[in-house]
């Protein structure tokens, strides 16, 4: 089958006449001759084109036109009709339909521009193909890392975003779980309709209740018009709901609710509203632990963590800070509008072996201010925030005096070995278990050369 077209026409001959035509051609074809009858059939069925009659005895096609493309708007239409109403075909193009046909025209006429919309409908089909995988590719492309830890996030993400399952984001504050929370709305089959955010620790008590059920007027006191929730805003689309565990508890049990039969009732309102809404949560705390304390119900811990992302700590795949540098360096050269900076090694030493415990977030604030502040183009350790550089000189000062600490028991501990050989050489280079070489190296290097002249070296040997 080639596709399924549906003809509106008033007159039974054209309608016998081009049905019987094109399903001789391979397509599979349904008729009506009233505009309500193909409104109809328009809602329980779908069509890839429609071959519409200008006049109508009930209804006129351009106003059909256009309840058809509100009900199937990705719908060909091909408007028919007379010669003295090419104008109105005309404005039926500016409307949505495809092409249009004046009669009288032939099979070969009418088969032209049906297989023409045929091919374009399949080149779209490409063209939104090749979109989507772009799309895809650049929402993934938002994660940055190469490290195990970071490509199992991925493969989650992958895995689940196009589906309804709910997802909780688990992860230290400044981890990224917002940027988790896009990538998987941005892959997802709801990626084109409401996406809707909001973050639990930032809206007072008093107030939640309203912005996520709506209310209705008069519901409490300067509720002078009726409003929508974000419940019923995200409808057919995605919520993200960050940090969960901050969800007043007299909400959870409301939340809950609508989550096993997806219904809202609105603030001083009892009319049910049926919402589809896909659920996306994070959190930054440990919700196990909050359920053990009783201020986390666990009946909707169990119910919005169907399927978790953990995202680890920026401490725990640091093999992935030199990629978070260059890709920061490069994001805020380009929004500065200044050349990509160079890096010195000592700025770049300090930059990876740092801790972070504000996470991507603080590593990206940090070159962000280091690309504002090097005007010269070089980036150096007094560009870097203070907590960085102050821990990186007491890391420099710890190894240096490990290693003054090192030195100073070698050279006790050569001095001992050769105060026991009485300052023979030969057999303290033994007892060390070094060549004699490199202890004539070590006891130039700690001054205790003093200890003998040349010439007693000489007579050992």
């Amino acid at each position: 089958m080639k596709g399924r077209i549906l003809i509106v026409d008033d007159e039974p001959i054209i309608l016998f006449g081009l049905s019987h035509y094109l399903k001789d051609q391979g397509f599979e074809v349904d008729t009506c001759e009233k505009g309500e009858e193909a409104l109809k059939k328009i809602e329980e069925q779908k069509f890839d084109l429609c071959i519409l009659d200008l006049k109508l005895p009930d209804i006129d096609g351009i106003s059909l036109l256009k309840k058809i493309k509100e009900k199937q708007e990705q719908i060909g239409i091909i408007m028919i009709t007379a010669f003295a109403e090419v104008k109105s075909a005309v404005q039926a193009i500016k409307e949505g339909a495809f092409d249009y046909l004046a009669k009288p025209f032939s099979n070969e006429e009418l088969m032209v521009v049906v297989e023409k919309f045929f091919e374009f409908k399949n080149l779209r089909k490409e063209v939104d193909e090749l979109r989507e995988k772009l799309r895809e590719k650049e929402a993934l492309r938002q994660i940055v890392g190469e490290s195990k830890a970071i490509k199992e996030v991925i493969n989650k993400i992958e895995l689940v975003a196009k589906t309804d399952v709910p997802v909780l984001i688990l992860g230290e504050s400044g981890t990224g779980k917002e940027l988790v929370a896009d990538c998987i709305q941005a892959l997802s089959l709801r990626a084109k309709n409401s996406y809707l955010k909001i973050n639990c620790a930032a809206i007072p008590e008093n107030l939640f209740e309203a912005e996520l059920f709506g209310y209705e007027r008069g519901a409490f006191t300067g509720a002078h018009t009726s409003k929508k929730g974000m419940l019923e805003l995200a409808n057919k689309g995605t919520l993200f709901l960050d940090e969960i565990a901050e969800l007043p508890q007299n909400l959870q049990a409301k939340l809950l609710r609508i989550l096993e039969d997806q219904t809202v009732y609105r603030l001083g309102g009892d009319k049910p509203i049926k919402v589809d809404v896909r659920f996306i949560y994070a959190t930054s705390k440990d919700l196990k632990q909050l359920v053990k304390e009783g201020k986390f119900r666990e009946d909707l811990y169990y119910r919005i963590n169907v399927m978790s992302i953990e995202i680890p700590p920026l401490r725990d795949r640091k093999e992935d800070i030199p990629i978070l540098i260059n890709h920061y360096l490069k994001h805020f050269s380009e929004e500065f509008q200044r050349p990509l900076p160079k890096i010195t090694e000592e700025a770049f030493q300090a930059l990876i072996r740092y801790d972070y415990p504000g996470n991507v977030r603080e590593l990206k604030h940090a070159i962000e201010r280091a690309v504002l502040l090097a005007v010269d183009g070089n980036i150096t350790l007094a560009h870097l925030p203070e907590e960085i550089s102050q821990s990186f000189k007491s890391e420099k000062k710890d190894v240096l005096d490990y290693k003054l600490a090192k030195e100073s028991i070698e050279k006790e501990f050569i001095l001992k070995t050769l105060i026991e050989t009485n300052w023979n050489k030969t057999e303290a280079a033994k007892k060390l278990g070094i060549s004699r070489k490199t202890l004539w190296q070590k006891l130039k290097k700690f001054n205790l050369l003093y200890h003998h002249s040349e010439d007693a070296i000489q007579s050992e040997e």
